[in-house]
Order: C-alpha cells, then sequence, then structure tokens
C-alpha cells in the first residue's frame, strides 16, 4: 500500500487528537486501565505542533498514523543510557490506527522519521516505551533500534531505545 507522509499542520490537529484518542483506548480495551491516556484533545494536539514535528501517514482523505519528533528531551528519558551524540532526538506519540496495526505502517512510518531525522540534521532518534505487555518494545526492535537501558519512573517500567544515524 502506497502512504503519503507529510508534517502535520494546525489543520490536522483534530484528526490527530482523534487518532490517538482512538488509538489509546484501544490500548485499555485490550489491556485495561492505566494502559492509555484515552482522550487526546486538540488543544494538546495544537500544543505539540509549537515545539515539535509531528510526521503522519495518509491514506488518500485519511490520517492512519502519527508520530511526534522534538529536540526537547521528555523528562523520563535519562539521557546517561544513550550513546553520546551531538544532536539527538526524541520520539514520542507514536500512534497506527488500531484498523491499520499490524500491517507495517509503523514500521513505514518509523522508517519515515529516520529519514527526515537525517536531513533535520540529527545524529540519533531516542524514546522510551512501556516495559510490560501495553509496550512497543518488541515492534523497536524488530525494526532496528537498540534496547539501552530499563528503569522505573513513577512506578512505570520503560526501556530506552535508540537508533544512531
Amino acid at each position: 500500500m502506497k502512504l503519503s507522509f507529510a508534517i502535520a499542520t494546525v489543520a490536522d490537529a483534530a484528526d490527530l487528537a482523534r487518532l490517538a484518542t482512538l488509538t489509546d483506548r484501544h490500548l485499555q480495551a485490550k489491556h485495561g486501565r492505566g494502559a492509555a491516556k484515552c482522550e487526546v484533545t486538540e488543544k494538546t494536539v495544537l500544543a505539540g505542533l509549537k515545539h515539535s514535528r509531528i510526521l503522519v501517514a495518509r491514506l488518500p482523505g485519511e490520517i492512519i498514523a502519527m508520530l511526534r519528533l522534538s529536540a526537547k528531551r521528555p523528562w523520563a528519558i535519562d539521557p546517561a543510557y544513550f550513546t553520546p551524540v551531538a544532536i539527538p532526538l526524541y520520539l514520542t506519540n507514536m500512534a497506527v490506527a488500531p484498523a491499520w496495526q499490524r500491517q507495517g505502517i509503523g514500521r513505514q512510518i518509523l522508517d519515515e522519521a529516520c529519514l527526515r531525522a537525517a536531513k533535520w540534521p540529527a545524529n540519533a532518534i531516542r524514546l522510551d516505551a512501556y516495559d510490560n505487555e501495553t509496550g512497543a518494545g518488541g515492534f523497536y526492535t524488530k525494526c532496528g533500534w537498540r534496547a539501552v537501558g530499563r528503569v522505573t519512573y513513577r512506578r512505570t517500567p520503560l526501556i530506552f531505545f535508540e537508533y544512531v544515524l
């Protein structure tokens, strides 16, 4: 399937909020309460657009996946675990619409994020994933990302991953 990729704009905010909420609800239904935030607002998406780039994957007329890249380090990520680089980026808020999961969409948007990050320019992408059944650690490993550490932050087990560009 041929996806198109683009950086989201303010005009995409409502669609992105719906996608994130739908994906979070799916995780919660599958894994129980506490598995996801569940309600993502347009206001939250708009705030994210001010300080990061949100990459979207589209089919005609529909955003089916998204992820956020930012130069600002999220609070739960400890840089001591990662390969020292001059310019790291941080990946957060990845979501693939439940109807499109397990069809290679996540890998495609992740690959596109790596291509765009190299042109940012950046030297690595870092992220954290839940270290439990709701987490995507196995997915990132299959995509060639390297697990660099495990921590518990505010009673939440996390795995740190990196992809050096």
